[in-house]
């Protein structure tokens, strides 16, 4: 099947067409994006990224990434929850991070919520999982026009909405979607990418609801 959006790299593999444009995203794309994440600072470190990268390129928090783990103590839940006005005062002088307050102010918040919700749900993962939508939401091909046309989804709007009603902040139903196509809740690889089943084949083993 020929599918527009897929770019045929050096290696004659195809890929989406978005991660060649720079070294960064074809490696973000080929060995993270849309896999299986389960562990709760991975998660963590996710959903905080997507909330720094509003308004911003994804190439921009890749490329500050290290110093964001530096920064926020490898986005471990407990140490973030426990940052000081001084500790954010201390950030906005890091020029290796975006240095936006609220941001910074929503990550630290944002980290005692999520212990909240594990202390309710044992993880992280366990609470997210409860948003994966079912294979009869999801387009039945993947193509460049319903991935460009998709940037939120019922289950994004209502992840997000149960987010916010939690007192989690900068968790849009948008930045939620970007969170839950690179944690693999959705593989939104196009059709004919090379990534695509060997994200569907991880999504498998770990149990999810069929084809992604």
């Amino acid at each position: 099947m020929s599918v527009d959006g897929l770019v045929t790299g050096e290696d004659g593999r195809s890929r989406c067409w978005w991660c060649v444009s720079a070294p960064e995203y074809l490696a973000y794309h080929d060995t993270e994006w849309g896999f299986p994440v389960d562990d709760d600072r991975r998660l963590f470190e996710k959903i905080c990224l997507e909330g720094f990268q509003a308004g911003l390129s994804w190439l921009t928090i890749l490329r500050k990434r290290e110093a964001f783990r530096r920064a926020f103590a490898g986005f471990d839940i407990d140490a973030v929850a426990r940052f000081t006005p001084v500790r954010v005062e201390r950030l906005l002088a890091d020029p290796g991070i975006v240095r936006h307050r609220a941001k910074i102010e929503s990550a630290i918040n944002n980290a005692r919520r999520a212990r909240e919700l594990v202390a309710e749900f044992g993880s992280l993962s366990a609470f997210c999982r409860r948003f994966e939508p079912p294979p009869s939401s999801r387009p039945a091909v993947i193509t460049r026009k319903a991935l460009v046309g998709m940037t939120t989804s019922p289950e994004s709007v209502a992840l997000s909405k149960e987010l916010k009603r939690r007192g989690w902040t900068f968790v849009g139903p948008t930045t939620i979607y970007a969170f839950m196509q690179a944690v693999g809740l959705v593989n939104d690889h196009l059709e004919g990418c090379h990534v695509r089943e060997e994200v569907e084949r991880a999504r498998v083993r770990r149990g999810c609801p069929g084809r992604g």
